[in-house]
């Protein structure tokens, strides 16, 4: 079930993907794409968006010491409840757009899918944290693991826990991202990541032109 607070003019976006598919270079095309046109955008991300949550993502991404799988579900999900609560619901209820780099289906992917935790588990935090809400629109940017990978070597950076996991892993997760696809079709919208960056942003300014002449029309532009 969607959200329910959309008539107040704000859409809840969220980007996802795996490691090396683009998304925060998307992210921040779409945001100039829709203040062009006169829309109000937040742009945030997970694990993160609050204090809180950036002081999580720190320990959930570059913590020395091992962490738990478990330990880690709960601190993705603490980020999370602090995040809907304090930041996206109170800017969605103001009339502002939220785009999101990752949300709740990237647990279910890199958890879930990644580590190979029970999705009833991640569904009961789920409803704890979210209740029946959920993202307006869901773009995943699907790019082949090999590809991926290719990109982050590229960049040169030091990669994080999660971006350091092995080739199945990687593998797991692009299986579970697009198994969410499959049964959230209406929410989720699939984009060829492997495509140039004007051509992925392209497809995307596609898939959300609906709500967005929605928009222009309450505006009136």
């Amino acid at each position: 079930m969607n959200r329910t607070d959309s008539n107040n003019g704000g859409h809840f976006i969220t980007l996802e993907g795996g490691d090396g598919s683009g998304k925060t270079t998307q992210i921040e095309l779409l945001a100039n794409f829709l203040n062009e046109r006169g829309i109000d955008v937040h742009i945030t991300r997970e694990p993160g968006g609050t204090r809180l949550g950036e002081a999580l993502r720190e320990i959930i991404l570059h913590n020395v010491d091992p962490i738990n799988d478990k330990v880690e579900l709960l601190l993705l999900f603490a980020a999370r409840s602090q995040h809907v609560t304090n930041v996206i619901k109170p800017r969605l209820s103001n009339g502002q757009w939220v785009l999101s780099d990752r949300f709740t289906d990237a647990t279910f992917a890199y958890q879930g899918g990644g580590r190979q935790m029970g999705i009833k588990d991640i569904e009961v935090l789920q409803t704890l944290v979210q209740g029946d809400f959920r993202p307006d629109k869901t773009i995943l940017l699907d790019l082949p693991v090999e590809q991926g990978i290719l990109r982050l070597t590229r960049r040169g950076e030091t990669r994080d826990r999660i971006e350091q996991q092995d080739l199945a892993f990687k593998q797991r997760v692009r299986e579970a991202y697009l198994e969410r696809y499959h049964q959230y079709r209406s929410r989720i919208a699939l984009v060829d990541a492997s495509a140039s960056i004007h051509e992925v942003h392209k497809a995307i300014t596609i898939e959300i032109s609906n709500m967005v002449s929605s928009s222009e029309n309450r505006n009136g532009n």
